[in-house]
């Protein structure tokens, strides 16, 4: 994974640091709709919604003057069904790169095209869906030809050398046990990976976590494999830090993870502008103080550990070690674009 530009890291670093301190969240993720291309076994989004008060460039702009967060995500649903798409992201982009920007899609709409100009607009990593590496995939995502697609437009997308796109993976009891197969399938295509975990507040299908001793046996020995191919990894291609990939087992271990900070360490804007704990939680607010004061402080779910929580939910200062290691190069950004 292509590492952040010196300065870029020092300013993202610091912003999350601040906010910290500040009680602000380190990372917002924008739903900037709720509509989608597919209709995931494992999501509660999918398919054409009505959405009348729509979310615009300009009040993302204004949430992040608000919120003044280090990194974002720009999610959905599909986000790529938003024909402003680039000037949502353009909105969200402040000084000196900040913030990191994470554009997280199923890609079933991406084009070369629409790569370069997301990523002439800010985007510093693309954030791809799979759950499986084979047309398995497409049935899972009710997407015929998506998992074609995907191959055919990855590769020639790494090749333009910018090493900004990681496969994310959402563990659950259909695919745990592709693990390796898919960080595999991520080096022949030459883009990176990472895993998270399904979480059954999404749809309340409890058939999809992995508990039985058998599967969590299987996980382990998966994981184990990922460990040891991230000791020969040079070029970093799988994001997780090995305290991520223990933490996501402990989840399915226990069946969950508590003292979740969500609402504090990251928020939701919603697709009409509110601010969620995140896209599960629908306590609906306006202020974040408010939200982390009648939520958060509260909270007592333990139901996810998806991918933003997975890596926020640590101590200070082992959340700056694992970044500051993955983050840091003393390349400047339009060196490093060339390379």
């Amino acid at each position: 994974m292509r590492r952040t530009p010196f300065v870029e890291s020092c300013l993202v670093i610091g912003r999350c640091a601040a906010n910290w301190f500040e009680r602000r969240p380190l990372v917002v993720s924008f739903e900037v709709t709720n509509s989608c291309t597919c209709r995931c076994r494992h999501c509660d989004h999918g398919g054409p919604v009505e959405e009348p008060n729509r979310i615009t460039a300009a009040d993302m702009r204004r949430w992040m003057k608000v919120l003044h967060p280090g990194a974002i995500q720009i999610s959905g649903g599909e986000p790529l069904l938003r024909e402003d798409i680039v000037d949502c992201v353009k909105a969200t982009q402040g000084f000196g790169g900040l913030p990191y920007t994470v554009f997280v899609s199923n890609f079933s709409l991406m084009t070369e095209e629409k790569y370069l100009a997301l990523r002439a607009a800010g985007v510093d990593q693309f954030s791809v869906s799979l759950d499986f590496p084979d047309e398995r995939h497409d049935d899972f995502r009710r997407h015929p030809g998506l998992f074609a697609h995907l191959g055919e437009l990855l590769p020639r997308l790494a090749a333009l050398g910018y090493d900004d796109v990681v496969l994310n993976t959402a563990l659950t009891r259909e695919n745990y046990t592709c693990v390796n197969d898919i960080v595999e399938l991520a080096e022949r295509w030459g883009v990176n990976v990472s895993f998270s975990a399904y979480s059954p507040r999404r749809t309340g299908d409890m058939s999809y976590m992995i508990s039985a001793a058998e599967e969590l046996a299987e996980l382990r020995r998966q994981f184990d494999g990922v460990l040891a191919r991230k000791e020969n990894d040079p070029q970093g291609r799988i994001v997780n830090s090995c305290t991520t990939l223990d933490d996501t087992y402990k989840y399915f271990e226990n069946g969950g993870t508590p003292d979740c900070t969500a609402g504090l360490r990251f928020l939701v804007v919603t697709a009409d502008g509110y601010l969620q704990p995140c896209s599960m939680q629908f306590h609906r607010h306006l202020d974040q103080r408010e939200l982390v004061r009648e939520f958060t402080a509260n909270n007592t779910c333990d139901q996810c550990y998806v991918a933003i929580r997975s890596y926020l939910d640590k101590g200070f200062w082992r959340l700056l070690r694992e970044n500051v290691g993955d983050h840091f190069s003393f390349r400047l950004k339009r060196d490093a674009a060339r390379a």
